[in-house]
């Protein structure tokens, strides 16, 4: 086995990846690399087409639309009501005022993707 550049991780000959523990992420570079080498385009355009995905749910989640791709998932907004909490280093309750939250739901076939073994 070959490690991986992603720690935790140990690439076997199947191309798999095992997880072995630590914190394993992708940033924005190496997505937009990802995404160039699946689709066959460039980093530029790879670039520009994440950006334009990420403004559109954007501008959808603030009309308070959903974004649903069959098979991934949806986009949303969920509302979260008024509360009371407490601040962890004083113990003072406060006031923690209404607000929308974007969530995110896995369609199907991720949630089938990622299970299989």
């Amino acid at each position: 086995m070959c490690k991986s550049r992603y720690r935790g991780f140990q690439e076997k000959a199947t191309k798999t990846l095992t997880f072995t523990g630590g914190n394993p992420k992708m940033n924005k570079t190496e997505l937009v690399a990802a995404i160039a080498e699946e689709a066959g385009l460039s980093k530029k355009d790879a670039e520009k087409a994440l950006k334009a995905f990420t403004e559109t749910v954007t501008k959808q989640l603030k009309k308070k639309d959903k974004v649903q791709l069959v098979g991934f998932g949806t986009f949303e907004v969920s509302k979260r009501a008024a509360r009371e909490g407490r601040n962890p280093q004083t113990g003072a309750t406060m006031k923690i005022p209404a607000s929308l939250a974007p969530k995110f739901k896995a369609g199907k076939a991720l949630k089938d993707a990622v299970n299989k073994k």
